[in-house]
């Protein structure tokens, strides 16, 4: 069967998967007046977001902005192309993520209190192409996205990781706050040696159990439809 480049979760709301069937996802926010996009993927995923875009009936010039969960290689890989392509500003948090975006690399942004960490900061934690942010986020704002994007600062997994919630729909998008792998038995914390501040992320992943949402939504897996936030507030218990 054919994967689809693009699934609808709500009403003008989409996934759009970069790697796999659902491994990696940015999601495409249709309004009247542009699209938002959400996550750009690795460095090769410009294409498929482009494929995704086309399947419901819109162009790279119809991005009007585009917004980053945070500045890691699988999220920001795509995001210069993909700023040459739209012309859209690409917004991240005002935090330390934006110096990632400035120079291309992720510095620091490794936890080295376990053996892991250690070894992956040391390997380096992964370069791409550099891009000049736009205006910063911050957190309770509010964009003007098909009635109204919340920006959630959920800082841990890096400096400037952010949440989104479309109050519109319902939607939530948890960023890496939490990912839901099938092949790992569904929802996950972040690993330990992937985060800037482990304890950090444990702290405040529990923000999402905060909110009001009816569709969950993973920059990794699939979204999860059927009681999320009960799911969610249930996995958070036990971590």
């Amino acid at each position: 069967m054919t994967r689809s480049p693009a699934i609808e979760l709500a009403p003008n709301v989409w996934r759009i998967p970069t790697q796999g069937k659902d491994y990696i996802n940015s999601f495409a926010f249709v309004d009247d007046d542009g699209v938002t996009l959400v996550d750009c993927g690795l460095k090769k995923a410009p294409p498929k977001i482009v494929a995704g875009l086309a399947a419901i009936g819109k162009q790279p010039s119809d991005v009007t902005r585009i917004v980053l969960t945070h500045v890691h290689p699988d999220h920001a890989g795509g995001a210069a192309e993909m700023a040459r392509r739209t012309g859209a500003p690409v917004l991240i948090h005002q935090g330390a993520d934006r110096d990632w975006a400035i120079g291309g690399e992720v510095i620091g942004g490794t936890d080295t209190s376990s053996l892991s960490g250690k070894i992956f900061a040391r390997l380096g934690n992964g370069r791409f192409e550099a891009f000049q942010p736009g205006p910063a986020l911050s957190d309770d704002e509010v964009l003007p996205v098909a009635g109204g994007l919340r920006v959630v600062h959920t800082p841990g997994h890096s400096p400037g990781h952010i949440s989104l919630l479309h109050e519109e729909t319902g939607t939530m998008i948890t960023g890496d706050a939490l990912f839901n792998f099938t092949f790992m038995r569904g929802l996950r914390i972040s690993p330990k040696f992937l985060c800037s501040d482990f304890a950090m992320t444990r702290q405040t992943a529990h923000k999402l159990a905060e909110l009001d949402y009816a569709v969950a939504a993973f920059t990794h897996g699939p979204e999860i439809t059927e009681s999320p936030r009960e799911q969610i507030r249930t996995f958070l218990r036990t971590i």
